[in-house]
Parts: structure tokens; C-alpha cells; sequence
């Protein structure tokens, strides 16, 4: 009985890593600028090389050929890449002349920012196969939506941020880009053949190196931010508009998926993978580009809370959803 109380529970608590993404920002709340310019190691350093690995890790586990094999069912790729980099940030975008020149325009711009981004990896993968959707397919998306979403997000971005700030330099952004990203996933490709197995064997351990690159992202954001005093100009209602808003944009498009998954007439298992893996977006690509379009401004974590807020209620809401899909499929299997 208790044990069941216990898992019951357990569906309302925070996973493990938004858990440790709350506790690293109460660390940088109460010890800010550890590992600044000038320490013996600093975390500015550590956090360039680490993304570097993370998407070097990433292309890695990229089969190519599995990759190639998916291609064929086109329309399910094509409307989860569609919604992922098209119909998200065109709905925020409809907004805009509503807050264009007003005190929440930044505020509208860090919804955006979290409405370019690509899809997840690894959790839509993992709800996909709960839900027993169509895992080769979520497998394929997941994994190029990352690569697309090293274009497209900046892209998206670069359109806005050069009218909001003169210092926003579009080429150094896609150097960066290019060097801390791109290389990387295209070294991880061609090395896959020889390291691949062993990057799948060890998926378990390069996911925990990405959850500890994350972190430090996540510290040196929120601790920069807390030492310049960018969270006194955020009110508390600004705060919970901001988490309306996102977890508003997770619904409409959520509930809009399902309506058009119909309409197109897609099979159950189509239908499930093109629900969960266009529906979510990535923490880990979010706070990726965060240091690589903000680099050493303040404003960085800013932009990382409505991507915090976004991610923490899609596994929470997605999971159960997936679940009670999984539980409709095997008492159909059963009737």
C-alpha cells in the first residue's frame, strides 16, 4: 500500500534533473561567481569544451543509415519538422504587435526564443515507446530535429535580436555555430561506424555528461544574472504571466496536433509519435544556444525560464498522457 502511495506520488514530483536545475539555481542565488574570469578554472572554459563534447556525443550515436532508412514516410516528417520550426514560432509571432514597444517585449522575445527551438531527444523518444507510438520515426525526428534546429533557431532569432541590440553580431554567432556544434555532430557522424556501439552502450553515462553540461550552463546564467541584478526588473506577475503563456502555447499546440493528426488521417502510432515529438522542446538545445547567442551577457537566463517552465510541465503532463495511451493499447491487445 505504502510502496503505491509512494509511486502515486511520485507522477506530481519533479524528475531528478529539473530537480537538480532548481537546486543549481538556489546555488547561484546564494554562492554566485564561482568559476568567473580570472579563477583557476573557470567555468566559461569548461562550459565551451563541454558542448563541444555534448554534440560530439550526439553525432556519435547518429546512425546514418538508420537515418536514411526513416526518410520514406515523409508526411510524418514533415509536419512534425512543419510544427516544430514553423507553426510554433508563427503563433508567438502573432502576438507580437501586441507587446512590440512595451515593457514585456523582452519577455515576448524569450517566449519566442523558446518557440524556435528544436524538439527533445531522449524523452520523446521515451514517451513515444510508453505510448507504443511509432519509435523508429520518434527516433529519426528526434534526432534531426536538433541538427535543423542548429539553423533554424539562430535564424529565427537573428531576425529580432539585431533590432533589440546593436552588440548582437549575427557571423560570430554562426562562427560559434559552426565550431562548437556543427563540427562536432559531423566528426561524431563519420566516427560512428568504429565509437557507435560503444556511444549506444554508453548512453546512460554521455546522458548524465549532458545533464552536468546543462547544469553548469544553467549556474553561470543564473549566477551572472543574480550578481547584475537582472531578476529585480521581473515582477512576480510578469513571472506567472510568463508561465501562462508557455504552458498556454504547450496546449494550443498540443490540442491542435491531435485535430490536424486526424484530419490527415494518420494510423494510431504515427499519430502518437507526431503528438509527443512536436509538441516538446529541448532544454539542452535551449540552454546551448542560450551561451552561444548571449555568450557573456546577463540576459541569458532570462531567456532560459520560459524553456524551464516549458520543459518541466511537457514530462510532466506528456507522461502521464503517454501512460494512459500505453494502458488503452494493451487492453485493446487484450479485448
Amino acid at each position: 500500500m505504502a510502496n503505491k502511495y509512494f509511486q502515486a506520488m511520485r507522477r506530481f514530483l519533479p524528475d531528478g534533473f529539473i530537480s537538480g536545475i532548481l537546486l543549481i539555481i538556489l546555488l547561484a542565488y546564494l554562492l554566485p561567481g564561482i568559476g568567473r574570469q580570472g579563477s583557476a578554472i573557470e567555468l566559461k572554459v569548461l562550459i565551451r569544451y563541454g558542448i563541444s563534447l555534448l554534440f560530439f556525443f550526439y553525432g556519435l550515436r547518429l546512425s546514418p543509415e538508420k537515418l536514411r532508412a526513416d526518410l520514406s514516410n515523409w508526411r510524418l516528417h514533415l509536419l512534425i519538422q512543419s510544427i516544430t520550426f514553423l507553426v510554433f514560432p508563427l503563433v508567438v509571432l502573432a502576438f507580437r504587435p501586441l507587446l512590440a514597444g512595451s515593457e514585456n517585449e523582452m519577455l515576448w522575445l524569450a517566449v519566442f526564443f523558446l518557440a524556435a527551438l528544436p524538439s527533445t531527444v531522449s524523452s520523446s523518444v521515451v514517451m513515444v515507446s510508453i505510448a507504443e507510438g511509432n519509435l523508429p520515426s520518434a527516433i529519426f525526428n528526434a534526432s534531426i530535429s536538433g541538427v535543423i534546429g542548429i539553423l533554424l533557431t539562430p535564424l529565427w532569432m537573428g531576425i529580432f535580436l539585431e533590432k533589440q541590440s546593436e552588440a548582437f553580431a549575427f557571423g560570430e554567432v554562426i562562427r560559434d555555430l559552426v565550431v562548437q556544434i556543427l563540427i562536432p555532430v559531423f566528426i561524431g557522424l563519420l566516427l560512428h561506424r568504429w565509437w557507435g556501439v560503444w556511444a549506444n552502450r554508453n548512453k546512460r553515462y554521455l546522458s548524465l555528461f549532458d545533464k552536468s553540461v546543462i547544469l553548469m550552463v544553467v549556474y553561470r546564467s543564473f549566477s551572472d544574472s543574480f550578481l547584475n541584478g537582472v531578476f529585480t526588473s521581473i515582477m512576480l506577475h510578469e513571472l506567472l504571466l510568463l508561465g501562462g503563456s508557455v504552458i498556454g502555447l504547450f496546449f494550443f499546440i498540443f490540442e491542435g496536433t491531435k485535430v490536424l493528426t486526424r484530419l490527415m488521417h494518420f494510423n494510431r502510432e504515427d499519430r502518437i509519435t507526431i503528438l509527443f515529438a512536436s509538441s516538446k522542446k529541448s532544454l539542452v538545445h535551449g540552454s546551448v544556444m542560450v551561451m552561444v547567442l548571449f555568450g557573456d551577457t546577463s540576459v541569458g537566463s532570462l531567456f532560459l525560464v520560459p524553456v524551464m517552465i516549458y520543459h518541466a510541465f511537457q514530462l510532466f503532463y506528456i507522461s502521464i498522457v503517454a501512460r494512459r495511451y500505453g494502458k488503452e493499447k494493451i487492453e485493446g491487445l487484450k479485448d
